[in-house]
């Protein structure tokens, strides 16, 4: 942004190398931005903030995720439990992946929302996303804001979606832990 008075606390850009905890890290090659040889990625970051992005702000991540129905996706088909247990083999990593951001909790508390895109019924989420609370699983169908507070475990969190949804997350922490 601009050097201007205030031009620092604008943030129009992803931030490269965006420090994860170690249970996030499995995400690691899924944060980006821009199309990978010519197709969009499945879980496009728009902007994350941080301390480091914008001197005393908090944590904030702003998200894309791109359906099959959306256009230019690489075409993928939904893998069966044998080709999930060879994935794992090859990758640990993956592991994690096939459960989805797994329990954890955070020192402040965090509101965490999923909205759908179709602007005929911006309630809807054509999808559905199945989230965790201590020990109770919820799945929600329709566009949500979640409040989490501190110290509160929660997750794990899955999405399963037709079209594509808009994820946003925010916690006054300086840094995403």
């Amino acid at each position: 942004m601009a050097k201007t008075k205030y031009g620092h606390l604008i943030c129009t850009e992803l931030m490269p190398n965006v420090p994860l905890p170690p249970y996030r890290e499995w995400e690691r090659d899924m944060i980006g931005d821009g199309p990978v040889d010519g197709y969009h990625r499945g879980m496009e970051h728009v902007v994350w903030t941080d301390e480091n992005v914008v001197p005393g702000g908090f944590y904030s991540e702003i998200v894309w995720l791109w359906g099959q129905k959306m256009p230019n996706q690489r075409p993928r088909s939904r893998p069966t439990e044998a080709e999930i247990k060879e994935m794992i083999k090859k990758n640990p990593q993956m592991a994690q992946a096939a459960q989805g951001v797994p329990p954890h909790a955070h020192p402040f508390p965090e509101l965490l929302s999923f909205f759908g895109l179709d602007l005929e019924h911006p309630e809807e989420l054509n999808g559905e996303v199945e989230f965790w609370l201590e020990d109770e699983k919820y799945i929600l169908t329709k566009s949500f804001v979640v409040y989490i507070p501190p110290n509160v475990t929660h997750c794990p969190l899955k999405v399963r979606m037709e079209t594509g949804l808009f994820h946003y997350t925010i916690g006054p922490g300086a840094m995403y832990i």
